[in-house]
């Protein structure tokens, strides 16, 4: 489905945001006390109009002193009876916030359930919100969301790159691919030896957009199952295999953002996606094999499970080449992340303290959350192998996230500037505007940040 807002019409009914204690509540008369209303986070009260007929709602937004725990609480909102509702915000509640709530509740994945969204629940955009750039970002999210949650037996190499030839027809990029073979005469040596043992051949997906003002790159993880290769995962482990390319699907996500909301007249934008299935056969790539990348640096290969940095490590430094402004590498690379932060607060890694901070600032205005965690130089030791340049999984298993994050900035030197964002792209829980399943983290950060990162991109 595509995400938009209902046109202004003169029959939509009015929904009011109420907090906790409201007195507004208590201003409609009796029924909403005896209807039992208390305006916890999502509870919705349905209110008649004197023929019986349905004058509006409220809609509850729970305590507002604990409100900074929560996102997008208008995303409740799509629970209502289908209609075309008007939003009313209390003051004090973010317009685009809720707009982008409002959008981000009507996502559903239906592709195998036979019974798609009808859509019959519509909202005018709440009055202050920048409508285009929410439903841009709506737009950018809901593909994420889509590739992500698509599982890898119809969403593979080839099937990823389809949609990223999608896209590209729909946002005016142009689109070069790299396959198989073709991928060592091309000097990507890692991406081809991570994904030859599959049935679907490894590829590099090199997009391009806009033709004038400063260089941003993209690099997307894009592993569509990972079985962790000869050192195979157990079950449990391997259970949401299907979103290791969520790197992939966030920098597709992001490429719609900046084509809809006009950013990528300002700049030029390449996205580079190493795209490949980690899988077991005789021409798997194995442990203690050492494979040569295309910087030249030479990787010991300890776990074949972490072959994440290993495709990445080759369009990084691919990317590198050009010399961009900005270069930012997007992942689901270690589990490492996740015992430190959680599933919800992914870490990034930069070594300029500017464009850190205009990231963590811009991640927390828009609440998309990052936090700032530290290239530590005096882990790099642990990246070094007696008999390689670098190792790609150092034994002992402390800093596993940092040590990922030193890998990779080997390889993206000659860049400007570089940012890691070590993503989960999952949704464990149920949360407003986002059900279960895959999820964007850090595009809209981003988005949010170039401004003041790449200024010359603003103007």
């Amino acid at each position: 489905m595509t995400p938009d807002f209902a046109p202004d019409s003169a029959a939509a009914l009015p929904v009011w945001a109420v907090w906790k204690g409201d007195p507004l509540a208590d201003q409609a008369g009796p029924w909403p006390k005896a209807s039992g209303f208390s305006a916890k986070p999502g509870e919705i009260c349905l209110l008649p109009d004197a023929s019986g007929g349905l004058a509006g709602a409220f809609l509850g937004l729970g305590d507002r002193a604990v409100a900074s725990r929560h996102r997008f609480l208008m995303a409740h909102a799509a629970a209502l009876p289908q209609g075309i509702w008007r939003p009313v915000l209390p003051q004090g509640l973010d317009p685009d916030e809720s707009a982008l709530g409002l959008l981000l509740g009507q996502y559903r994945f239906a592709r195998y359930k036979g019974a798609a969204h009808d859509g019959g629940t519509q909202f005018l955009c709440p009055e202050g919100a920048d409508a285009a750039r929410i439903r841009a970002q709506a737009a950018g999210e809901f593909l994420t969301r889509d590739l992500i949650n698509t599982p890898a037996n119809d969403m593979g190499p080839d099937a990823l790159e389809a949609a990223a030839r999608a896209l590209a027809q729909e946002v005016g990029a142009t689109i070069a691919v790299t396959t198989g073979p073709d991928l060592l005469d091309a000097n990507l040596p890692m991406i081809h030896a991570v994904g030859r043992a599959a049935e679907q051949a490894p590829r590099l997906i090199d997009l391009r957009l806009g033709d004038g003002g400063p260089r941003l790159t993209v690099v997307g993880k894009g592993v569509c199952f990972d079985t962790g290769g000869l050192d195979l995962k157990p079950a449990a482990s391997m259970a949401l295999m299907k979103k290791d390319m969520g790197g992939a699907a966030t920098a597709l996500g992001l490429l719609r953002m900046l084509a809809l909301t006009g950013a990528a007249d300002r700049m030029r934008i390449r996205v580079l996606l190493p795209v490949v299935e980690n899988s077991v056969s005789a021409s798997s790539f194995r442990p203690g094999d050492v494979l040569t990348s295309r910087k030249g640096l030479t990787v010991e290969v300890n776990n074949t499970d972490a072959e994440g940095r290993l495709i990445l490590a080759d369009a990084l430094a691919l990317g590198a080449e050009e010399q961009p402004d900005l270069m930012i590498s997007l992942a689901t690379l270690t589990g490492a992340a996740r015992v430190a932060l959680g599933p919800d607060l992914p870490p990034f890694y930069c070594d300029d303290d500017a464009t850190a901070g205009a990231l963590s600032r811009a991640a927390m205005a828009v609440r998309d959350p990052l936090w700032r965690m530290p290239l530590w130089d005096g882990y790099e030791s642990q990246i070094e192998p007696p008999i390689a340049d670098l190792d790609n999984a150092p034994s002992g298993g402390m800093a596993g996230s940092v040590t990922a994050a030193l890998f990779l900035r080997r390889f993206a030197h000659g860049a400007g500037r570089y940012v890691h964002m070590d993503i989960y792209g999952w949704q464990p829980v149920l949360a407003p505007g986002r059900p279960k399943g895959g999820v964007g983290q850090g595009a809209r950060a981003i988005l949010a940040a170039l401004p003041e990162i790449l200024p010359a991109a603003a103007s």
